[in-house]
């Protein structure tokens, strides 16, 4: 089983990374303020405009490290990828997802009954754990219409359909989000899912932990030889990883929408750790800088926490996930499994 080694999040929009040696460096105005040998990372996360050297994404692009970029206030730019790795008859095989409709139609009705199947279980733990709560007869009627989801996506062949089903199911979750929030402050009052731009704190952090899932599916895909680019139900378009999106619907509620819950319902996160900007006429709302660290901090410390997966019945770290999920997909893709073992929340 692969280890789980530590991402390095660089949140100081001025810092500059650049190599010394097999080091990674991080400096400011000039100044060198951190370094860490980059036989101990396995990603780096760097939140500015001020960039890397060369010699830097040389050494990430050698050694299999991860470079993503983010905007100070988290939105995705870019990431630098190395040599493509892998077994070329394994991509061959992907590659003839593009055309074998009824294969990548049976992927997508698994993913996405993963994900209606999780999104329940997130639910029935808020009527479980809070039976008293003046929205858990509106949380239960969400539970039994994604039930009906659930099933008839299970069947589905048609591509088209599929998304259908997974855009009504995702409406019906969120719309009972606001439930599961047990911190009534206004700064976390959730009225639906806003994407582009987030329009409160908890869209914010949603859209922030799905672009950190996705850049980790990202690597997780091409450590096992696959293309991210390649996918089965998101549709395929010059820079957009298709397959990670798709690995990500299984993970979203488990991985990020509980842990964004977490730091709200127990106070972890402040509505001092967000601020409201003004951009041509539209409204979002961004971390501070604290916020973003301490959002970051519990990330990796969550990354740490063990599971027992599953279909393997073996203890794994969270963090290690994607990684898991990745593997299992390329070995079904090469006819040692019979099917795809989706992750399904116990």
């Amino acid at each position: 089983m692969k280890k789980l080694l530590n991402t390095l999040y660089v949140t100081k929009p001025e810092a500059y990374l650049s190599k010394d040696g097999t080091n990674v460096v991080v400096s400011e105005k000039g100044q060198e303020i951190f370094r860490i040998p980059s036989q101990n990372i396995e990603s780096i996360c760097t939140f500015g405009y001020q960039g890397a050297s060369p010699g830097l994404m040389r050494l990430c692009a050698e050694n299999g490290i991860s470079l993503s970029f983010f905007s100070p206030h988290g939105k995705f730019i870019a990431r630098i990828q190395g040599p493509v790795k892998g077994n070329v008859l394994l991509r061959h095989k992907q590659h003839e997802l593009i055309n074998d409709k009824l294969l990548a139609a049976h992927l997508a009705s698994l993913s996405i009954f993963a994900k209606i199947q999780n999104s329940r279980n997130i639910l029935h733990r808020f009527t479980r754990d809070y039976p008293d709560n003046t929205g858990v007869m509106e949380v239960s009627k969400a539970i039994d219409n994604l039930y009906k989801y659930r099933n008839i996506v299970y069947n589905e062949t048609l591509e088209e359909s599929i998304r259908g089903i997974e855009g009504y199911a995702a409406s019906v979750y969120f719309s009972v989000f606001s439930h599961l929030i047990l911190n009534k402050e206004k700064c976390f009052k959730f009225s639906g899912r806003h994407k582009r731009p987030p329009t409160d704190a908890v869209n914010a952090m949603l859209s922030f932990g799905y672009s950190l899932l996705a850049s980790e599916c990202v690597s997780a895909l091409e450590s096992v030889g696959l293309d991210p680019a390649i996918g089965y139900m998101h549709k395929i378009r010059p820079g957009r990883y298709s397959l990670a999106l798709d690995l990500m619907e299984e993970l979203r509620a488990y991985i990020v929408d509980r842990h964004v819950l977490s730091l709200i319902n127990k106070r972890q996160i402040s509505p001092s750790d967000f601020q409201i900007h003004e951009d041509n006429q539209t409204t979002s709302v961004r971390f501070t800088d604290k916020g973003l660290k301490t959002f970051l901090s519990s990330w990796q410390s969550k990354k740490r926490t063990e599971i027992i997966h599953p279909f393997l019945q073996e203890k794994i770290q969270l963090g290690l996930l994607p990684y898991v999920q990745a593997l299992l997909l390329s070995r079904y893709l090469r006819n040692d499994l019979d099917d795809y073992p989706v992750f399904l929340l116990k």
